[in-house]
């Protein structure tokens, strides 16, 4: 479910929702997943990190279709005594990545009928060109990307 992506580049332009992405050429969908990269650090918030996360559908063709990217989280700068004594850091911190990817994508939205938002994002994927369904989207592999930014991240962290 989880997977580091090298060579990893959202649409320019998609910096949230508000941005129409364009239509792309046809594809047939065989994947989808989340990309999870670091926000800009704040100097008021040194001892915390911003995640930005998106969704993206994965084409035959090996094409990442961006679907949004209006999600994000923080975390707190863990201290080494955080860890026990036998978990590697870094494995540790990747996991805690993952798993607040895989909490921000839900529908926080009480009138979705379904925990993961699958009809919206097939509607996202529609607007792109694509030919999909939500059914169609629920009964595929679902990916975790952590940019290399942010494995650089975890690794100094």
């Amino acid at each position: 479910m989880s997977g580091a992506g090298s060579g990893w580049q959202a649409y320019p332009r998609a910096v949230d929702d508000h941005v129409d992405l364009p239509p792309v050429g046809p594809g047939r969908v065989v994947g989808v997943g989340a990309i999870c990269d670091l926000r800009p650090q704040r100097a008021d918030a040194a001892d915390t990190q911003g995640f930005s996360v998106g969704e993206f559908v994965m084409l035959d063709d090996g094409r990442r279709v961006l679907l949004h990217q209006d999600r994000g989280f923080t975390l707190g700068r863990r201290s080494a005594g955080d860890t026990p004594a036998d978990a590697d850091p870094v494995d540790e911190a990747r996991e805690s990545v993952t798993r607040s990817v895989l909490t921000v994508v839900l529908s926080d939205d009480e009138e979705f009928a379904e925990e993961h938002p699958w009809s919206w994002l097939a509607d996202l994927a529609r607007s792109r060109g694509l030919d999909v369904s939500a059914d169609d989207l629920r009964a595929l592999p679902y990916e975790v990307i952590l940019t290399d930014e942010v494995t650089r991240w975890l690794a100094h962290g």
